[in-house]
């Protein structure tokens, strides 16, 4: 499986700003064909030593191939969501890990 996990830093992170986001994220990333796991949130109160907390809303999608993810890139619904919320993006950092249930 390949998990898809992006950690959005935002110019405007007021609670409004966020909550678009998020809302955006719902609307045009969830539901994708392949997808076998999709959230979407904010930072966690959790704050250890070792928790990097410099981002604002998160997105993890899990699918169960590189096909699969390569297919969500190209989406029309992806690239609509780049294009509505490119603007506010401040920082930008995906991690794709090739992962394995255990």
């Amino acid at each position: 499986m390949l998990a898809h996990s992006v950690y959005f830093s935002l110019h405007d992170n007021s609670e409004s700003a966020v909550r678009a986001l998020i809302d955006g994220c719902h609307r045009y990333l969830s539901g994708h064909p392949g997808t076998l796991f999709y959230a979407a949130g904010t930072c966690s109160a959790i704050a250890r030593p070792v928790s990097d907390r410099d981002y604002d809303v998160a997105l993890v999608v899990v699918f169960p191939n590189v096909a699969a993810h390569d297919a969500y890139q190209e989406a029309p619904a992806h690239q609509q969501f780049i294009a509505a919320f490119k603007d506010n993006w401040k920082k930008v950092r995906v991690f794709d890990a090739t992962v394995a249930a255990g």
